[in-house]
């Protein structure tokens, strides 16, 4: 059966052989996801492409990281996927702070399809 693109991360599967975004909801939202975790620089001939999310592993567990955060989401959401409007961005931390990480939510729309999600990344 046909299919969009591969299905990452690239599997394979008894049914095409790899497995395929059979959607385009689901190109989307993968897409959507390496927006946030593709560091600047990473991505071939586009150097300013990707949130880079991982960037701010090492930052402090302050408002103003969490909105540097939001503002990097935002700012490259609208240039490199301007049909998905960011609804609200969530952070919430591990409380006994053992694990050391940072859980982020997404809560966005894709507006063509007229179709709600959220990402949930733990950074």
């Amino acid at each position: 059966m046909a299919g969009f693109s591969p299905a990452l991360p690239i599997h394979r599967n008894s049914e095409d052989g790899y497995a395929l975004n059979k959607t385009m909801l689901d190109v989307i939202k993968q897409n959507f996801k390496n927006l946030v975790l593709t560091n600047p620089g990473e991505r071939i001939m586009i150097p300013d492409f990707g949130v880079g999310i991982k960037r701010f592993l090492f930052e402090q567990n302050t408002t103003e990281t969490y909105n540097s955060i939001r503002g990097a989401i935002n700012q490259q959401t609208s240039k490199y996927m301007p049909f998905i409007t960011i609804n609200d961005i969530f952070f919430s931390t591990d409380q006994d702070d053992t694990l050391h990480s940072l859980a982020i939510s997404i809560n966005y729309e894709i507006v063509p399809l007229e179709y709600s999600d959220v990402l949930s990344l733990n950074v």
